[in-house]
């Protein structure tokens, strides 16, 4: 299918453009930046730096990707940004390249949902099907798993990451990470167990939903410490794979988790 690219858009001629993409009025792509197939720009849309956008994403107006990080130390250096297939990016979203102190790449993952506002900094990652909502914030190397919500109004930490399928509620501030499966909620954010209705609408097994509700339990409403609690997690409960994504988060975070 033809391309269609509005007069008043502005489009360098070293851009690379896919099949069947649109390019609404006023919007504009930089030298560097390679579109996908189907990949649709509504109007005023700015997409710059050495950016990559995948197949069938669509960008609502007046978004912004892949310009210069708000970062005081980035000096001009060349960095990347790599959006996935299939997204929806709303409007007025920014996202930001990457700086050479935070590896120098901005990276999102396929289907995922970026509300209108929502910001993602520098050097974040970010997995596949996630939503950020209205205004969702992410301060700069966060990462974000798999199927996460953040949202609305809600901030996370610079170097924090967030759990699969964890679900941060609005107006709150992340300042650890984020645990698994989990409601997360409040300023500072606090964890507030596990999310059992996320879990059952997205076809977890019963005997699943139990052996995690008993891991949140010992880790959060029990005399132990976050060591001991861990420890008990790993005797008592074996061979469920959501418990050990949970134990791992835990032991590798640097930040500390919300509890």
């Amino acid at each position: 299918m033809p391309t269609f690219i509005h007069e008043t858009a502005i489009v360098h001629p070293d851009a690379v453009v896919g099949e069947d993409c649109y390019i609404g009025p006023f919007s504009t792509v930089g030298a560097a930046v390679r579109l996908g197939n189907g990949v649709r720009l509504e109007s005023h849309v700015v997409v710059d730096g050495d950016t990559s956008i995948g197949d069938e994403t669509h960008v609502f107006p007046f978004a912004s990707i892949g310009l210069a990080p708000q970062d005081l130390k980035y000096g001009g250096e060349s960095t990347r940004t790599e959006i996935g297939r299939r997204n929806q990016i709303r409007e007025f979203v920014t996202i930001h390249r990457g700086t050479a102190g935070g590896g120098g790449l901005t990276r999102i993952g396929d289907r995922n949902l970026l509300m209108a506002q929502a910001h993602v900094a520098h050097d974040c990652q970010l997995g596949s099907d996630i939503i950020m909502a209205n205004a969702a914030t992410l301060a700069g190397h966060v990462e974000i798993a798999d199927r996460a919500n953040v949202g609305a109004y809600s901030g996370v930490h610079q170097f924090c990451r967030v759990g699969p399928e964890a679900f941060i509620g609005g107006y709150s501030v992340v300042v650890k990470d984020a645990p698994p499966y989990a409601i997360i909620q409040g300023n500072h954010a606090r964890c507030f167990g596990l999310n059992k209705v996320g879990m059952k609408r997205r076809g977890y097994s019963q005997e699943t939903i139990d052996a995690l509700h008993h891991a949140y339990r010992l880790l959060l409403s029990s005399k132990l410490n976050t060591t001991q609690a861990v420890e008990r997690i790993k005797e008592e409960i074996t061979g469920v794979k959501e418990v050990d994504i949970l134990v791992e988060f835990i032991e590798t975070s640097n930040r500390g988790v919300v509890k």
